[in-house]
Formats: C-alpha cells, structure tokens, sequence
C-alpha cells in the first residue's frame, strides 16, 4: 500500500452514544457511549482492519460509516463529502459506492428470493445492468465468488453457511462499489472455511480496486488482510499502526492483552502471556500520539 495513496474515508472525532436509562418524562439520563471520539482515515485501495472485544464499538463505527446510524457529534466524510449533511436523496450515489457485509449472511438475504433476484435486486435500484445483461452479470459474480452459474435459481436456504457468505459477497459487489465495510464477515463461518473467504476477498480487492473496512476480533486473520489496523476499547482507539509494526511492536497494554491472547503450541511463550487490567484502564486519558512513524498509541 503506497502511504501516499488518497483518503478515500475520513472519520473525525465520531461519537454515537444511545440513551440507556430515561426519567418518567422521556429525558436521558444516562448514555451509552458507544463510541466515544474516534479519529482515522482509510486510503483507497487498502484494507484497514478494526479490531476489539464484543462491546468495543467497532460494529458501531461500521454502521456510523453507512450511515444505518446517526452521529451524536463528529463526522464522516467520503471522497471529501461529508455525509451527514445529506438528506436520503443525496445519499443515494453514496448508497451504490458503499456497500457492506454482515456477520450472518442468512439474516441479510430475502428467504423468498432466488439467487438471480437476490443478487440483480440492487442492480434494479441503481439502475446498474439490465435484461439478459443484468442475468449475466449476475452469473458472471457467482462465478467470481467460487459458485456456480446454475445457481442461479436456488434459494439461501438451500446453500452452506460459507456459500450463503459467498452470495452476500456477490450482492454487495452487484453495482460495483468502491468502498466496503466488512463487519464480522467470518466470524460465523466454519475455520476451514474462513480462510477461503477472506483469500477471496483479497483477489476481489485486488480485480475491482475495493477499499475495505474490516472489522473483526480475530487477530490472526485481521493481520493476514488488513494493511493497517486500529484496535478499539470502551469506544475508543487505543492504537493504529501499519499490520506488521502492530504485531511486532504493540505498545498499548491492551493491544498486548489482545495479541497474547493468541493460542501458541509453545507453552513457555504462552506462560509469559500478558494480563488485561480492565479496572487500570476505563478508556479516559491518554489520546492517541504518534509514537512512531504511522504508529499511534493512546500512551501517556
């Protein structure tokens, strides 16, 4: 990835809190801060990975990104627009140039649907592809993904779980997007599957020029696609750095909770793993510094 390369998403000081409790006249009185101040950018054509534990806020960032969400405070901008000034009419271009990918592909496809509607249905709402073009288009994606042309007229229920992943791939891809945001994309999928996947994603990347969030708890599949990666705690950054300076140096003592949580066959490394202190730690403090080259670590 050239450091170089244009901004393609550029997130600045996002916050999305919900309201947790309510008095008896609807008034908040107490929030969650879900995410709590988050700063990064993406560049075109990488893929930047977003890592943490369940709670973290990284899904809620992705959804804040494809604007299922609104912001409390802070703010998106893609290719240099900022999206929360746009109504639903303005956001409709956005809406074909930024797609995403669940964690449960069965929940995301239509059950009524075959696969040629499922997959041509965006291409109909964004005017991409039409007729005996639009039914190619379609087969040609299934192909692209690892399935078959003749599955063309089966329905989800009728595939594996990786295969139904697969397809929610082809969706998402059906009208040619720039940016993706992949949000748990394997985490519900069998091991031996989950690497196929994410190798597929990476050739997909690569032919169709994609940008990607990825976002993820597994650490050792993050690493292999991502080039860069933020790791989130209590709704905040803690650190981002390029992947393999992540791995090899990680300064914040999260980061090196999260890293040597890794399974390892050498017990004598596993023994010297490091212990999270979550009462030391409630995400107040320290920002983010750039400690060094790329690499930014919310240290005091």
């Amino acid at each position: 990835m050239d450091n170089a390369a244009k901004t393609l998403v550029d997130v600045r000081g996002l916050k999305k809190h919900f309201a947790k409790e309510k008095d008896v006249w609807g008034r908040t009185t107490q929030v969650l801060k879900a995410v709590d101040g988050v700063s990064f950018g993406i560049r075109k054509g990488e893929t930047f990975g977003l890592v943490g534990e369940s709670g973290s806020g990284k899904s809620t960032v992705g959804r804040c990104l494809l604007r299922l969400y609104d912001y409390t405070e802070g703010e998106v901008l893609y290719d240099g627009q900022p999206l929360s000034a746009l109504d639903d009419k303005a956001l409709r271009p956005f809406r074909r140039r930024i797609q995403s990918i669940f964690q449960d592909p069965y929940s995301s496809l239509n059950p009524g649907m075959n696969v040629l509607e499922l997959i041509g249905e965006p291409m109909d709402i964004h005017g991409v592809h039409a007729g005996s073009a639009r039914k190619e288009a379609v087969a040609d994606l299934l192909v692209k993904v690892g399935l078959k042309r003749e599955h063309l007229t089966r329905y989800p229920h009728e595939f594996s779980g990786g295969q139904r992943q697969r397809l929610s791939i082809a969706r998402a891809l059906s009208v040619r997007p720039e940016f993706v945001v992949c949000d748990e994309p394997i985490s519900a999928l069998d091991v031996s599957v989950q690497a196929q996947v994410v190798n597929m994603l990476e050739d997909l990347q690569a032919e169709f020029g994609l940008t990607y969030l990825f976002i993820a708890h597994d650490l050792s599949m993050v690493r292999h696609i991502s080039d860069r990666i933020g790791v989130m705690y209590a709704g905040r950054l803690v650190e981002v750095a390029d992947s393999d300076e992540l791995y090899d140096n990680p300064l914040h003592p999260y980061t090196q909770a999260l890293l040597s949580a890794i399974p390892v066959p050498d017990p004598r490394a596993a023994a010297k793993r490091i212990a999270w202190d979550r009462a030391a730690w409630t995400g107040e403090g320290a920002p983010l510094r750039e400690v060094g080259p790329g690499h930014f670590a919310a240290i005091p």
